[in-house]
């Protein structure tokens, strides 16, 4: 099990929130990334041991969202009844990431467990976000399960791939911190 002390689960919340307000939309037009938001939230899952930051991400994202489109701008393609599907989205990433945490060994075969869980938690949260959009956004004429199907296949690879690029990323970077860890050189503050 993954178990960081809280000055160090601060640290990774920070950079998690400061991740999300640099990819999410064009607010940061020097960082050209992709949106690392399906990866914060399964990160947050991972490394963060309270429960209200799931609900502080979530506010950000969807401060960060209105304020994009701005508040007059309500009408915006994506802003319907149907934005809110995000919350069960984001919510399935965040849980596998907290189921992740307790089957994480620090171990290379802990690798096995940990790209299935990312691989179906993309799945889970693309039927959620590109389903409910597809069903209840009301932007298209008639919807079916092919539609339905045709939509994952086209977004999924893709999500995915993000999803994959920043938890690989966070993988390394917990990796060298474990490593650092072991040689002492980090001191104690690893565990809570």
């Amino acid at each position: 099990m993954i178990a960081l002390s809280k000055r160090s689960q601060l640290a990774v919340g920070l950079v998690l929130v400061l991740l999300m307000a640099m990819t999410r939309g064009t607010h940061f037009s020097l960082v050209n990334l992709p949106s690392a938001s399906w990866a914060v939230f399964f990160l947050a899952g991972v490394f963060l041991r309270p429960r209200w930051a799931f609900p502080v991400l979530f506010l950000q994202a969807v401060v960060m969202d209105v304020l994009s489109v701005g508040w007059i701008n309500a009408g915006h393609h994506c802003m319907t009844v149907a934005y809110w599907a995000l919350l069960p989205a984001y919510g399935s990433l965040w849980f596998a990431g907290r189921l992740y945490a307790g089957w994480h060994r620090d171990h290379p075969v802990t690798l096995l467990v940990l790209a299935p869980t990312v691989a179906t938690a993309a799945l889970v949260c693309n039927l959620f976000s590109s389903g409910g959009f597809y069903f209840f956004s009301g932007r298209f004429e008639e919807t079916s399960f092919g539609g339905l199907v045709e939509r994952i296949a086209t977004y999924y690879p893709q999500y995915l791939s993000n999803l994959a690029m920043y938890v690989a990323a966070a993988a390394i970077v917990y990796l060298v911190f474990y490593l650092l860890a072991e040689q002492g050189l980090l001191g104690q503050d690893r565990k809570a």
